[in-house]
């Protein structure tokens, strides 16, 4: 159905979308047929569109993507932060799926009172990395002369890039229950996140005037970094859950 008046901010319409608010210009009443058909259809195929093309470029060309994203080209992707919450909702979801217990493959005390911080404050643990890292970049390389939000945006992708990585794991004890064997193969995570992170910062940042040394240096330093304030946001909420549950 199309209208004169735009059915969101009253204004008046002459084309497809209103020029003072972006609404389409045609709407509908909430049918089940029309939600069927529609809605429902679109919703999944904009998913496939934006989400499923965001993952397939963090693991494709992640440095490359991100930096024009960042730049102005957002069409494509889906938004950083509706994405990251959709993440830390899936990997929960899968790790409540796992038939083998953390406490099975990993030593108890190893897990102490964190597991239970993790538990209970997931995403709050998960996002508060991102403004320390988003930090470091902005520092190390400043001569980009982006600014401390734009770090924050490509670091939320970076982290989406890093809980993705950290699916495979649970996965694989979800159809592999042998724990000797998931006690070694816990190291693939770790492993994957290093290189990832390398990848991702080199990539972002070679579009920039650094020579190749340089760049290398800084992108090995901002990975330790990150691995650093993971370490350290890992020890303080283990100290939380003492503090709480004692």
């Amino acid at each position: 159905m199309n209208h004169n008046k735009c059915l969101n901010c009253n204004s008046e319409i002459q084309n497809n979308y209103c020029s003072n608010c972006g609404q389409k210009t045609s709407t509908h009443r909430f049918s089940l047929q029309h939600f069927l058909a529609h809605d429902l259809v679109h919703g999944v195929f904009h998913l496939d569109k934006g989400f499923l093309f965001t993952v397939k470029e963090l693991f494709t060309r992640p440095g490359h993507s991100i930096r024009e994203y960042v730049q102005g080209k957002r069409v494509k992707h889906f938004n950083a932060f509706t994405a990251i919450i959709f993440v830390l909702t899936i990997t929960l979801v899968i790790t409540g799926a796992t038939k083998v217990k953390a406490a099975e493959i990993y030593n108890q005390e190893q897990l102490s009172e964190y597991s239970k911080v993790l538990k209970e404050y997931y995403k709050l643990i998960i996002l508060s990395g991102i403004p320390f890292y988003a930090l470091v970049s902005y520092f190390l390389f400043k001569k980009t002369k982006q600014n401390y939000t734009e770090n924050l945006v490509l670091n939320t992708y970076l982290t989406i890039g890093m809980l993705i990585l950290g699916l495979v794991f649970p996965i694989i004890t979800i159809f592999y229950t042998n724990v000797d064997a998931l006690y070694y193969l816990k190291a693939i995570t770790p492993i994957l996140n290093i290189i990832y992170i390398f990848w991702f910062y080199y990539q972002y940042f070679s579009a920039f005037e650094y020579k190749k040394v340089s760049l290398i240096i800084r992108t090995i330093l901002i990975t330790i970094c990150i691995l650093l304030i993971n370490g350290a946001i890992n020890v303080l909420a283990n100290k939380v859950g003492v503090f709480l549950h004692h």
